[in-house]
């Protein structure tokens, strides 16, 4: 079983972050979540939090919730920029995205 398969059988709370300086502004992850993701005026992605608020910090994370576990993952593996991380949220580790084991 792969670290990804492992995390996602597992149920673990995972987290999901964009590199904006390597966002290409494509929007296809907004297409695919928009409840986690959002282009922002200076046309780059951003993700939301909780409360739907854009988190423009550098390395801003916010939960992925499960419903839409799919849909962020699609998100990362569909990124032209391959700028999309999740991660678990117990020990850090990227399991889908370009550092993904």
């Amino acid at each position: 079983m792969s670290v990804q398969e492992a995390a996602v059988a597992g149920g673990e709370a995972l987290e999901v972050w964009i590199d904006q300086d390597l966002c290409t502004g494509d929007g296809i992850c907004v297409q695919y979540a928009p409840e986690v993701f959002e282009l922002d005026i200076d046309g780059l992605a951003y993700v939301k939090g909780p409360e739907d608020e854009l988190l423009q910090a550098p390395g801003a994370t916010t939960p992925v919730p499960l419903v839409l576990l799919t849909d962020v993952v699609d998100s990362a593996k569909e990124c032209p920029g391959d700028c999309i991380h999740v991660r678990r949220v117990s020990d850090g580790v990227e399991v889908f995205g370009p550092d993904a084991e």
